[in-house]
């Protein structure tokens, strides 16, 4: 707690509860070790007794009669504890190979699926084809059903948890790319009420640093559906926007570098399949390739920003398109014998997968507690802001300052401005305790003073300093307390952080904001 910057007076409040909670945890059970899951299940009820005895237990518990969630005081309470996984202090990059852990296995009774966090190209079609045809299937007698993506009309996700209804014990291979959190959001909630656990199950790619997916692995993916043909997306090489589309599978992934990529994965669903994809000693990308891509990419960035997203054919850039899409062609054809050289063969890709997926379907263990799987979802906390308030406060300003003024017009500000937070820590980058050590404060309100944006034409950012609550002060790890609110594409929110370095160089603008603007936000997880 001191290590938290926690006030003398709350570590009192807190130790005494620790102490009647040991109390009453050592009364029922003894001291014998104890599952996460005994302790989920009696921490709610002793806290919500705990809250009704006094005004002051009340308040530290929660505030206005909202008890704090239970995994957070499970954090607080032994945040280094890991019995089964689901609380991870160590921040390193996801496991190369398959993890069997209380997440990933699950009993033969219940059910499992299988999803792609892929790009068109990738063979997740042609996996799932060698998955059902595999004699044995993973090693049980629970029966495979795949649904291709391409082949449903309407809602795709939402016929899986249909079909998934019907027969929850079965394996359902979900044949279609799920490239973001929204997806990935709905597969979670999918197993919980169809009784399932999830694999993802990606291609291997080094990726880069704002991209889970590295320019070989786009320019194989590429090549691979030029060479379609009567594909049943109609997304082959008669497709004259192939090229786009691809494009804007890739860029769905922006912002994400492969560690992150990765670990956000391995923490929601408990593990991760991969799928092998280019050889470790293959030779680099030829120079054409490379300059076709960035030069595709660029205009896709052009083109975003100008029309959104409409067709390639529509906008202002429709015969830059058409061109690229002819360049594209034939420089990939061009190499395709160096692309070819450069791929595992997919009988040993397919052979890899399964081994992993066995090791994943095998075991007796149950599915994980949905209290351990929302707290593991938890990435960080935050003060929660309004846009209506802080586009309020940018308008004061602009009102004084011509130059911002025209900035957040030009950046369309108004219409692109959904969340604004203040992060106060991130679980990867100052640790599950840490994160944790806010969940008293959940859902209470905060003061945030505004003193100054920064901006340059790939970002903006408010600097911010945070009140208190209850007269504790509420303070950010964060060495610069801020709130980002715009980036340009290809530029990740974490950029944001060398505003300051930025414009003591004299290459970002600082406008004060004087007096500074206080407006008043909610402390939440995400």
């Amino acid at each position: 707690m001191k290590n938290w910057g926690t006030s003398t007076n709350k570590q009192r409040e807190l130790i005494k509860l620790l102490d009647e909670w040991a109390v009453f945890i050592r009364r029922k059970y003894g001291n014998k070790p104890l599952s996460s899951s005994t302790y989920l299940s009696e921490a709610e009820p002793f806290l919500e007794q705990y809250a009704k005895r006094s005004p002051a237990n009340q308040a530290l518990i929660g505030a206005a009669g909202n008890l704090v969630q239970t995994e957070n005081f499970l954090a607080i309470l032994d945040a280094k504890r890991d019995e089964e996984g689901d609380l991870r202090t160590d921040h390193g990059a996801a496991p190369s190979g398959p993890v069997s852990t209380s997440v990933d296995v699950v009993p033969k009774t219940e059910g499992l699926i299988v999803f792609f966090p892929g790009i068109p190209g990738c063979a997740k079609s042609a996996l799932c084809k060698e998955i059902l045809n595999t004699p044995g299937g993973l090693g049980d007698d629970r029966p495979f059903h795949s649904l291709m993506g391409d082949l449903i009309k309407g809602r795709y996700w939402q016929k899986v948890a249909d079909e998934r209804r019907k027969k929850p014990a079965r394996i359902t291979l979900a044949d279609k790319n799920a490239p973001n959190e929204e997806v990935w959001k709905q597969i979670e909630d999918m197993c919980g009420s169809t009784k399932a656990a999830a694999v993802p199950v990606v291609p291997d790619s080094e990726g880069t640093d704002s991209n889970p997916f590295s320019l070989e692995a786009l320019a194989v993916f590429m090549f691979r559906v030029l060479q379609r043909v009567n594909h049943p997306g109609n997304l082959d090489k008669a497709s004259p926007n192939a090229g786009y589309v691809l494009l804007m599978f890739y860029h769905l992934y922006d912002g994400k570098s492969r560690r992150e990529f990765e670990n956000e994965l391995y923490e929601r669903f408990g593990s991760l399949v991969k799928m092998p994809l280019l050889k470790p000693d293959r030779a680099p990308l030829p120079d054409a390739v490379k300059a076709i891509l960035d030069e595709g990419i660029s205009l896709f960035k052009m083109h975003r920003s100008r029309h959104g997203r409409a067709e390639p054919s529509k906008g202002s850039y429709a015969k830059e398109w058409a061109q690229w899409e002819q360049r594209l062609r034939a420089t990939l054809f061009g190499n395709a014998d160096h692309l070819n050289s450069i791929q595992v063969p997919f009988d040993y890709a397919v052979k890899a997968v399964l081994e992993q997926l066995k090791a994943v379907a095998k075991g007796d263990l149950k599915t994980p507690d949905t209290g351990k799987r929302k707290f593991g979802n938890i990435m960080f906390a935050a003060v929660r802001l309004t846009p209506p308030d802080i586009l309020g406060l940018l308008r004061k300003v602009a009102e004084k300052d011509t130059a911002v003024d025209s900035f957040v017009n030009k950046i369309r500000l108004e219409d692109n401005l959904t969340k604004v937070h203040v992060t106060l820590a991130h679980k990867r980058g100052h640790g599950v305790s840490a994160v944790a050590s806010y969940g008293i404060y959940q859902h209470q309100e905060v003061p945030v003073s505004f003193n100054a944006l920064y901006y340059t034409d790939k970002m903006a950012a408010l600097e911010a300093q945070l009140g208190a609550v209850n007269d504790e002060p509420i303070n950010s790890r964060n060495e610069w307390p801020h709130a980002t609110l715009w980036t340009a594409p290809g530029v990740t929110p974490k950029e944001a952080n060398m505003l300051p370095q930025l414009a003591s160089e004299g290459k970002a603008e600082r406008v004060p904001i004087d007096p500074p603007i206080t407006i008043s936000g909610v402390v939440d997880f995400y």
